[in-house]
């Protein structure tokens, strides 16, 4: 007998909105794919906000640095000048680290303290004009580098992530012909303060880097 539609409708219906919402949600948030060491680092990145006193023993200092004091070169992206500058760092941080705990995990742990390195290591490398850095922007575009060079090997002919790598290129850009001045969007705390367009390279050299380190390992 063939079964009715209507009674098949009745019996297997389709999901709801709120239905796919919630198992949306439920993949999201599945306690195994939770990007611990990014929400870690975010929360190491809010204290200094927190206790001010604290920043001044982690903020990247290259005089600090040159007297032995090392680990400013890792703790120095934790530290930011002001909430706005906290927020949009950390937000888009703890975006990216959702989909590299999602699709790289292994990547998303060796690629927090390599990137941190390469973007103050270029700071203090490449711009010895630069006293103080600050800010999770630079591994962020580390990160991106890294998503879309991944994104756009999957896929040649799609055009978003060389988009994405293009809008990174014409920042740079825009970056190095103001004198990396100002702070953009973001008003920081310190009047002082301007773009380490520098630190940006150095973040997205890192991202290249382990671009192709992860390119290698999957093709032997």
């Amino acid at each position: 007998m063939k079964a009715h539609p209507v009674n098949d409708l009745a019996h297997n219906p389709s999901p709801s909105l709120l239905a796919r919402i919630r198992a949306a949600c439920t993949e999201l948030f599945r306690r195994d794919r939770l990007p611990v060491m990014f929400l870690a680092t975010a929360a190491a990145a809010t204290l200094p906000m927190l206790l001010a006193p604290a920043s001044a023993g982690l903020i990247y200092s290259r005089n600090s640095i040159l007297h032995g004091q090392l680990w400013r070169l890792f703790t120095g992206n934790l530290v930011h000048f002001g909430w706005l500058h906290w927020f949009m760092d950390t937000g888009l941080f703890l975006i990216l680290g959702r989909v590299l705990e999602w699709q790289y995990r292994a990547v998303a742990r060796v690629s927090l303290p390599l990137l941190a390195l390469c973007v103050t290591g270029a700071v203090f490398l490449f711009d010895p004009e630069m006293q103080r850095y600050g800010g999770l922007s630079g591994m962020n575009v580390g990160l991106l580098v890294f998503l879309a060079c991944r994104g756009w090997q999957r896929d040649w002919t799609d055009w978003f992530w060389p988009a994405v790598l293009l809008a990174h290129v014409v920042e740079l850009a825009i970056e190095i012909r103001s004198g990396g001045t100002g702070g953009g969007m973001i008003q920081f705390s310190d009047p002082t303060i301007r773009v380490a367009t520098i630190a940006h390279i150095g973040g997205a050299f890192g991202g290249l880097a382990i671009w192709a380190w992860v390119a290698v390992r999957r093709s032997t």
